[in-house]
């Protein structure tokens, strides 16, 4: 029976271990009032306790998602020469922001199966749990939510962007636009051969506003009342002012 136990832990476990052992140039973003984006550097390198194998090279493929939203997707048509709102559907989750980069072609690096059971691709990356029985094609609500984010750059697919050396140490750089949600930003790190997953690795980093941009951030969220009073004044200081210059400076 002894023997029986161990020949079965001895199958279970895998004849090659990997791990990742990453480093990202910054773990924290911080949005101040003249931020126009940030760029991330990932590197890392993997370790082993075998050689290298010979056959399929190593992929790696690096996702960063931000906070999650459910999102109302509306469909438009023009009836009697007016655009109206036909159908409407709400995808329960969908990340702010996006991005998934990969050593080689996507399709060749992860097979499709394991892209399902990672939720790693922009499409997997959203979910819609139910859509009304009267809507046609469902699924391209999802789409219009993915065309709309890749146009801001919200959505990103890197193919072939990640730099892998001696199949050991990999390193790419993922650009955050200038709007950008506050959170934790998932960081994921997948090492796969063959198209399987064999190791994986997470992370997050963390975008926050700080200075001028935190306390109105905050105000507006805590103090709701007190925000709008400070934003009425702004704009009649703001109107009396130019109306003050321009009777100055009118001949």
């Amino acid at each position: 029976m002894l023997r029986l136990a161990l020949a079965f832990i001895l199958f279970t476990i895998p004849a090659f271990a990997e791990e990742v052992v990453l480093g990202l140039s910054k773990d924290e973003v911080a949005i101040t009032t003249s931020f126009d984006g940030s760029e991330i550097l990932i590197f890392g390198a993997v370790k082993r306790d075998k050689p290298i194998p010979e056959g399929d090279p190593l992929g790696v493929i690096i996702a960063i998602s931000g906070p999650s939203e459910a999102v109302t997707v509306r469909r438009k048509e023009k009836r009697f020469g007016i655009w109206v709102n036909v159908d409407s559907v709400e995808v329960d989750h969908a990340p702010s922001f996006y991005a998934v980069a990969s050593s080689g072609p996507f399709d060749e690096v992860l097979h499709d199966l394991e892209d399902v059971r990672f939720q790693i691709s922009i499409p997997r990356a959203i979910r819609s749990v139910g859509a009304p029985e009267n809507v046609e094609n469902p699924t391209a609500f999802a789409d219009a939510i993915i065309r709309i984010r890749e146009s801001t750059n919200a959505y990103q697919l890197l193919e072939n962007e990640i730099k892998v050396v001696d199949q050991t140490l990999f390193q790419t750089s993922i650009q955050l636009p200038a709007a950008l949600t506050t959170g934790d930003y998932a960081t994921r790190i997948f090492l796969t051969r063959e198209g399987k997953v064999v190791s994986s690795y997470e992370t997050s980093i963390v975008v926050r506003k700080v200075g001028l941009e935190r306390w109105l951030y905050t105000l507006s969220r805590e103090n709701a009342f007190l925000y709008g009073l400070m934003s009425l004044a702004i704009a009649i200081a703001a109107g009396w002012g130019a109306s003050a210059i321009f009777r100055l400076v009118r001949p």
